[in-house]
């Protein structure tokens, strides 16, 4: 319940204009439905090719209600934080920190260490934080790198708020000139930052020596945990790191390294086990009611983002308000105009500001604030009506360990969120003596028998654990806050290659549609839960990811299907029809347009999110969608990858990368660049037949036409979209497509356009 002294707002609500975008968006839909209506008018008239086109125009209308309704309600939110301080002073509630990180080549350890130094310097009371770092590739390199850096924040952190220091990475802050304002001309000031900048850069030296080490130093003391352990094999590790001991509000907050148990036939369940042990082993030292998680690369950029996220906890007069804070996924150093279709900026204004107007944001699984009541499984109902047990013995110990597990100490810890009102914990006990029961509590076999994964924690059944955990608590009733403050909040490694963006959105696609197949799908949230409606429809605009690919491949063959066999899907332009398609082609295309240039973005970038969004659909989604038909057919299973960070220190905002190599598309060997390739090539040679006017059925039959202009400019238009595959043709090494990709694309090529004549030969016979 919100804290009955406060009289003023801590945070207001601000909704949107968008008359424009909601006209424009009108227009589309309308001139959708003309299509679709003058298609079932001429069905007789027509053959194949019209019926398919109507089903995927049926289809692509059905997502443009999808995309109406995420756009329509638009939000932002200001907050107070100084109007928190007052009202609050040294009562502020306790934070929990989470950073997680699974493999130290992939997410290598300076990048870990950054995002921690950044979590210890916010502006916030460092007796009421605490930071765990989940690792789960149990590194003594990432142990090693965390010890040293813990070294370097008594240095930091004291830098940082005594200049107020804004940028609280060190890797960003040190690569430009010093950015203290108000004593940059200072002597002493200089002096300080040379020597603070000298100190990291012996840490960051230290840490790349460790790395090329096999062992990073030796295994004795502390680190005797590490020897004799393998990756996937290992006991439970939680290391005391850093403890203020002596609660001090100026001091260093708790900094806790934990590594889970894993034993190879044992589930764990990949990033949604690791935040659940981290919830665990958090609640049994430390216990705050609130909970920050980010990923490894997600330094904090607002160091008030932790004051500003309590407004909005803390500020409404009903709990159910704000279940979680969301902040939206930025990223550093990412090329310029976003050549990989990556960076998700329009997706943010748009869409995240859209659903800030309803129940709220998806969970985005970083940079996002929760409570801990509601990570426990609380209703808001329940939430509201908690009771004041005067006794532990009046708790339901019964329950409360089938729900929670075997563990005393936990149990006692979940009480105290589930039952007292307000309570904030004693941060000033010795974390040293909770080591023990934390070892427990993150037992590979802790969760047998329990509702850790089902009903409490974060939510096991999808490689997208953050979308399905967000969605659980929405069914419950709450609410969420999109909040996206300026300076950002957070900045993070954005996937540095096509490859890798693909895997990514591979596995976004994959975990969205397991979601939607399963118990706990929006529509049965909607149906038994308290999911609002408009909110099912949210949730579905992006579950539907991976089903969008079968429409919009067959889409795309159509144009060359037509050239191929002398039939036409398109009005002609003769037909007053074809102002239907060219005016819908001719608004759509503005309307997105507009929306990147509302964002500040160049045209570049939007054509770049064009094009990338014909490749991710023809490419990642497909994937993603045989992934869960292979896992529904119980021929394979959906695992989680871990997409590779590297550190860049271009500024948000700048110019990006400046390597000229660094927006050029790579290809590897994987069969993900088949289906892209092969559509541009059926395409190629639909064009070249079309230009050297080779058609192979010349009777126009049953009133038909032939292709006319509407499927020439379609097939352009494809061509211009897969134009990374087409540059990919004609170079060599990572940049060119491999043979092998090649040879598969040639032959699935060549098998439809002989399929498609012989459907035309059949055709032009009967």
């Amino acid at each position: 319940m919100a804290n009955p002294r406060i009289s003023i707002p801590l945070q207001e609500r601000n909704p949107g204009k968008n008359t424009l975008e909601r006209v424009l968006d009108l227009i589309i839909f309308f001139l959708l439905l003309l299509l679709l209506l003058y298609r079932l008018l001429s069905f007789n008239f027509h053959g194949f090719t019209w019926k398919l086109a109507f089903f995927c125009e049926s289809w692509f209308t059905f997502c443009w209600i999808l995309t109406m309704n995420a756009k329509w309600t638009p939000v932002d939110y200001t907050t107070y934080p100084e109007r928190l301080l007052q009202w609050f002073g040294d009562e502020l509630p306790p934070v929990d920190m989470f950073v997680t990180t699974a493999d130290p080549v992939l997410e290598p350890s300076i990048i870990t260490v950054n995002t921690v130094l950044s979590l210890l310097a916010v502006d916030y009371p460092a007796h009421k934080l605490a930071c765990y770092v989940s690792d789960d590739g149990a590194s003594p390199l990432t142990f090693y790198s965390l010890v040293e850096a813990s070294k370097f924040a008594k240095l930091w952190v004291p830098f940082c708020k005594k200049y107020d220091v804004q940028v609280r990475a060190p890797f960003m802050y040190f690569s430009t000139e010093p950015m203290s304002t108000s004593h940059i001309s200072s002597d002493h000031f200089q002096q300080e930052w040379k020597k603070i900048k000298d100190k990291y850069e012996q840490l960051t030296q230290r840490i790349e020596e460790a790395a090329q080490k096999s062992v990073p130093c030796d295994l004795t003391g502390d680190f005797e945990a590490f020897s004799n352990i393998e990756r996937r094999d290992h006991p439970s590790i939680v290391k005391v790191i850093w403890e203020n001991k002596g609660n001090l509000p100026d001091g260093l907050p708790h900094l806790v390294y934990v590594s889970r148990e894993k034993r190879p036939k044992t589930p764990h369940h990949y990033k949604a086990g690791a935040m659940n042990v981290l919830t665990r082993v958090s609640g049994v030292m430390t216990n705050s009611p609130f909970m920050l998680n980010v990923d490894c690369d997600m330094f904090t950029n607002n160091p008030k983002i932790s004051l500003m996220a309590m407004c909005f906890l803390l500020g409404f007069e009903k709990e159910c308000e704000s279940g979680f804070v969301q902040c939206p996924q930025k990223y550093y150093g990412a090329p310029k105009d976003d050549p990989f279709g990556n960076q998700l900026v329009v997706l943010n204004h748009t869409v995240g500001r859209g659903l800030a107007g309803m129940q709220g944001p998806f969970y985005g699984g970083t940079g996002c604030f929760h409570r801990r009541e509601v990570i426990y499984g609380l209703s808001p109902d329940e939430a509201e009506t908690k009771a004041r047990y005067m006794s532990l013995r009046k708790w339901p110990y019964e329950a409360l360990r089938a729900k929670f597990g075997y563990s005393l100490e936990f149990l006692e810890s979940a009480g105290r969120v589930l039952f007292v009102m307000n309570e904030h914990p004693d941060h000033s006990k010795d974390l040293s003596s909770s080591v023990k029961a934390a070892i427990s509590v993150a037992a590979c076999d802790y969760e047998s028998d329990t509702q850790w994964g089902k009903h409490v924690g974060w939510i096991y059944g999808s490689t997208t654990e953050d979308i399905l955990t967000g969605l659980k608590i929405h069914t419950k009733g709450w609410k969420s806050i999109f909040f996206d403050p300026d300076p950002s909040a957070f900045l993070g490694c954005a996937p540095p290659t096509g490859p890798t963006t693909l895997t990514q959105m591979k596995r976004w696609a994959t975990g969205l549609l397991e979601i939607l197949w399963s118990n706990n799908s929006p529509i049965v949230g909607t149906l038994i839960g308290k999911i609002q409606f408009r909110q099912c429809l949210g949730y579905l605009y992006v579950l539907i990811w991976a089903l969008c690919s079968l429409p919009e491949l067959c889409y795309s063959l159509l144009p060359a299907y037509s050239i191929f066999t002398n039939t036409s899907f398109l009005p002609t332009d003769s037909e007053p029809a074809f102002f239907i398609v060219g005016s819908l082609f001719m608004v759509y295309n503005l309307s997105t347009l507009l929306d990147y240039l509302r964002c500040g973005l160049p045209v570049r970038a939007w054509w770049n999110n064009q094009k990338m969004a014909r490749i991710q659909s023809s490419t990642a989604w497909l994937f993603g969608l045989l992934d869960v038909i292979l896992k529904l057919l119980g021929l394979s299973e959906t695992i989680f990858i871990v997409t590779r960070k590297d550190q860049s220190t271009s500024s948000e905002g700048g110019s990006g990368d400046t390597n000229s190599d660094s927006g050029r598309f790579t290809f590897d060997e994987s069969p993900i660049f088949v289906p892209a390739t092969s559509l541009l090539l059926v395409h190629l040679t639909a064009l070249a037949m079309a230009c050297l006017r080779v058609q192979p059925f010349q009777t126009v039959r049953d009133g038909q036409a032939g292709p006319g202009i509407g499927e020439i400019i379609c097939s352009t238009w494809i061509v211009l979209s897969f134009f990374p595959f087409l540059k990919g043709l004609f170079r060599g090494g990572i940049y060119g497509i491999p043979l092998v990709i090649l040879y598969k694309s040639t032959t699935l090529a060549l098998l439809f356009m002989y399929f498609s004549m012989r459907l035309g030969l059949k055709g032009q016979t009967l």
